[in-house]
Order: structure tokens, then C-alpha cells, then sequence
């Protein structure tokens, strides 16, 4: 005689107090999101007519004495481009200072390092009144690379399956989660398994294996931007009559609940088997970025070092 294994008390309040962090979260790094974007948008059109004049026309107009580098505004931004480098840096930090590395889960902290690491650049150029020259110019510069890069590095990591405690699944594991996902997929009825194996149809392992890492990376991105496309045409063979218009052809969803359900499940086991596919190269790349990422990091660190001591020295604010 069996019996059913009840959900663990314990183990349900886990999960939902960590779909509650995740909520939380997910708000929080919104209300930053449109707060850099105002704060840039704001302070660009505010000073348009200034930005876009000439270097000898700017210092005879009434902004300038706010948007130069050394004006009002421009100071203010300059503190605010430092401060939030000063918070970009804790992230990773909290491998070494123990007491930080136990604040927040290190998915979250990461997010907040990509927001500031996409905000900064913008706020600098402004503080910069778009003029680059001499040691800020180089930092710019750099902290551009250094920007463009930590994109790309927030990419792979999430191309990198991991459990709430940042440690990474093995292929096993994640072998094992399509397997599930596979099987709920097979038991219902309402998407065709012709239509699911067309949707999630991938290249072979093999063919991966050859293909040259940037070229690789290439091809991961196109999946992902290629999948709306191919979900949605998977639900397109569900739909009828003004559903077509209703959902925009498929790409939004639609008001049947089971469907949509599926569709989740569909969804997430070709996000599941690209990830697995490229797994090895995904690891690769990402440890190759870390050799880049963080020279160039470490370079702008020591240029705005410079810069600033430089300002305080000769005393422009």
C-alpha cells in the first residue's frame, strides 16, 4: 500500500518566502529602472539646446554656469556618477568581505550591478557636458567597454542555470527538469506534439560543438530572440477567428487558461534545451569574459581616482 508524500510545511514557506523576495525584487529594480531613465531623460532635455551647441558658444549661454562639468548640475552629477561606482563595486566585493556576501541573494545584488553599470555611463557624459578629453575621456571610454561588457556578461550568466543560492545545476539536473517538462508537455491536449517539436526544434549537439565561440554566442542570441516568433506560432494553431487580431497573430496571450498554461510549459523547455545545448560553451565564454570584464574595470577604477584627485587638487568645485 503507498502513500502519497504530502509537501513539506517547511519547505512551502521557503518557496513562497522566496517567490515573495523575487516580487519584491522584481519592484524595486523597476522603480530604479524609471528612475535613471527620468533622471537621464529629464537632464538631457532640460539641456538640449546646450549639449548640441559649440564649445565657444556654450560658456555665453545661461545654462552654463549649471551643466558645465564644474557647475551646479554638473557636480551634483559628477557625486552621483561616483557614488553609484562606489555601490557597482560591492558586488564584488561580497566575495571577500563576508558580512556583505550574507546581505540580499547574489541574482539580486547582480541586477542592481547591471542598472548602475548601465545608468553610470549616461549620468558621467552628462556630468561630462559630452566633452571627453584627457584622463576622463580614456575613463569614459573605458567605463563604456566596461558597461557594454557587463551586458554581455549578464547575458551568459543567465544562460547559466543556477538555484536560489547562485550555485549552478549540473546537466544532469537540468537534463532531468526538461525530462519533466517534456512529460507534462506529452500529457495534454491541446498543443499538437508535431507543432511542440517543430517549435523547439534545435541543432544537434554536435553541430554546436564546431561552431567558433562568437559564433556560438551569435547563434544563442538568436534563438532567444527568435522563440516570441516560434511560441507564437505554436499558439496560433490553437487560435480562431479574431484571436488572430486579439493576440497579434499569437505573440500576445490568450484568454484560455489551460492553453496558456501549456504554452509556459512549451516555453520554458526551449529555453530549458537551448541553455542545456549550449551549457559547455556558455561556461566557456564566461569564464573567458571574467579575464576582461574585470581589467577594464579595475582601469576606469584608477582613472576616476585620478581625475577626481586632480579636481580636488587644482580646486575646480
Amino acid at each position: 500500500m503507498s502513500t502519497a508524500t504530502a509537501p513539506s510545511p517547511v519547505r512551502a514557506v521557503v518557496v513562497a518566502g522566496a517567490q515573495n523576495a523575487d516580487a519584491g525584487h522584481k519592484l524595486r529594480l523597476l522603480i530604479g529602472y524609471i528612475i535613471a531613465i527620468a533622471l537621464v531623460v529629464g537632464i538631457l532635455a532640460y539641456g538640449f539646446d546646450y549639449y548640441i551647441a559649440g564649445a565657444n558658444d556654450r560658456p555665453f549661454m545661461a545654462k552654463h554656469h549649471l551643466l558645465r562639468p564644474s557647475g551646479r548640475i554638473g557636480v551634483n552629477l559628477g557625486i552621483l556618477g561616483f557614488c553609484m561606482f562606489l555601490v557597482i563595486f560591492l558586488y564584488p566585493l561580497r566575495k571577500y568581505w563576508t558580512w556583505l556576501g550574507r546581505q540580499g541573494l547574489s541574482r539580486h545584488w547582480l541586477d542592481f550591478h547591471v542598472l548602475l553599470g548601465l545608468a553610470a555611463p549616461f549620468v558621467i557624459a552628462l556630468h561630462a557636458s559630452f566633452k571627453f578629453r584627457g584622463f576622463a575621456g580614456i575613463a569614459f571610454w573605458i567605463m563604456v567597454a566596461v558597461s557594454t561588457s557587463g551586458v554581455i556578461g549578464r547575458y551568459l550568466y543567465g544562460q547559466i542555470p543556477r538555484r536560489v543560492n547562485a550555485a549552478e545545476l549540473s546537466r544532469k539536473e537540468l537534463q532531468e527538469l526538461q525530462e519533466k517538462m517534456s512529460e507534462q508537455l506529452a500529457g495534454q491536449n491541446l498543443l499538437k506534439q508535431s507543432d511542440v517539436r517543430s517549435a523547439l526544434r534545435l541543432p544537434s549537439q554536435e553541430a554546436v560543438d564546431k561552431l567558433f565561440v562568437p559564433i556560438a554566442l551569435i547563434y544563442m542570441f538568436a534563438l532567444d530572440v527568435a522563440r516570441p516568433f516560434r511560441i507564437a506560432r505554436l499558439r496560433r494553431h490553437a487560435l480562431s477567428g479574431s484571436e488572430y487580431i486579439t493576440t497579434l497573430a499569437g505573440l500576445l496571450p490568450t484568454r484560455h487558461f489551460e492553453l496558456e498554461k501549456a504554452i509556459a510549459v512549451a516555453r520554458e523547455e526551449a529555453s530549458l534545451a537551448k541553455r542545456i545545448l549550449f551549457l559547455s560553451r556558455s561556461q566557456q565564454v564566461f569564464h573567458l569574459w571574467h579575464v576582461v570584464h574585470k581589467p577594464f574595470s579595475f582601469s576606469f577604477a584608477v582613472l576616476a581616482i585620478i581625475h577626481i584627485s586632480v579636481v580636488l587638487m587644482m580646486g575646480f568645485f
